[in-house]
């Protein structure tokens, strides 16, 4: 494309040899972390791209998020639950939901600054079933919205720490809901529409833009305050940046954007004009 912000030669393709990652994230210890089709937890020198497999799950990973304890949190689509990994690699089961309404499809976990774990749960591809999770620290779990079902995916939470932002992979767009404070939110109301996209992961920068990342097309969208969308990149090649699900600002200076290229075997990363603002890294009691 011609009207891109950023050329895509910008963005370079490193961590060679992964299997197909689709969740990325920066860790608080300066690393990259990524997850695996078959449960590989992945951590990556952001300066190399060296890798190693810190663990695994035995099962499917997809979005992921750290607290301050330095413990990761996997939603792990086959297993149907949210992982803990703790630093040494011990996996446990965080949530799988509630009896009434066990987890299907964990996609993406996000923390507040308190503490609480809001999880999508994507449901089926165009069944409008999909809803959002709290954790409360220590695992207490509550469906908090059945509003918000149309393949629920990427979140964010705004720097004000007001707004939950949830994309709908189904609509296809993105839509926020107020932060409660208690683990609860507001009604949804709707923020963008990214019209013939399937859009899936989100991140903002320290501007208050969001960043929408597109499982097709092969495009990164920067979002004003105002609703206006804008294509920071795009590769028709699929080269690049094939399939981008998840991204992630990191680096010293949290001006690297990380992504998680699902359609090929590597993360790719590229230097961002406006910093990356910093995740939640709550400690959990």
């Amino acid at each position: 494309m011609d009207d891109m912000l950023l050329p895509l030669e910008n963005f370079t393709p490193f961590a060679d040899g992964l299997d197909h990652p689709e969740g990325v994230v920066w860790g608080p210890d300066g690393y990259v972390y990524a997850g695996g089709e078959a449960g590989q937890i992945y951590r990556v020198d952001p300066g190399t791209g060296d890798w190693q497999e810190i663990t695994n799950t035995g099962g499917f990973i997809l979005g992921l998020c750290f607290d301050g304890g330095g413990n990761l949190y996997a939603c792990d689509l086959k297993n149907a639950c949210v992982q803990k990994i703790t630093p040494d690699g011990a996996v446990s089961v965080y949530s799988s939901g509630t009896p009434e309404r066990p987890m299907a499809v964990p996609n993406y976990p996000v923390f507040d600054r308190h503490g609480n774990l809001y999880v999508s749960d994507s449901g089926g591809h165009h069944a409008y079933n999909g809803c959002m999770f709290c954790i409360r620290p220590g695992g207490e779990t509550q469906v908090i919205s059945t509003e918000l079902n149309q393949f629920p995916n990427g979140l964010a939470i705004d720097l004000a720490g007001e707004w939950l932002y949830v994309v709908l992979s189904n609509v296809p767009g993105v839509s926020r809901a107020r932060l409660n404070g208690d683990g609860s939110i507001g009604s949804a109301e709707h923020f963008v529409d990214l019209p013939r996209t399937i859009p899936d992961g989100l991140a903002f920068d320290v501007d208050g833009r969001l960043y929408v990342s597109c499982y097709t097309p092969d495009r990164i969208y920067r979002v004003g305050a105002d609703g206006k969308a804008e294509v920071v990149v795009e590769d028709w090649e699929s080269t690049r940046i094939a399939t981008p699900t998840n991204i992630a600002f990191g680096g010293a200076d949290l001006s690297t954007l990380f992504i998680a290229s699902l359609g090929r075997w590597h993360l790719t990363k590229g230097p961002m004009p406006v910093p990356g603002s910093r995740l939640n890294y709550p400690i959990i009691e």
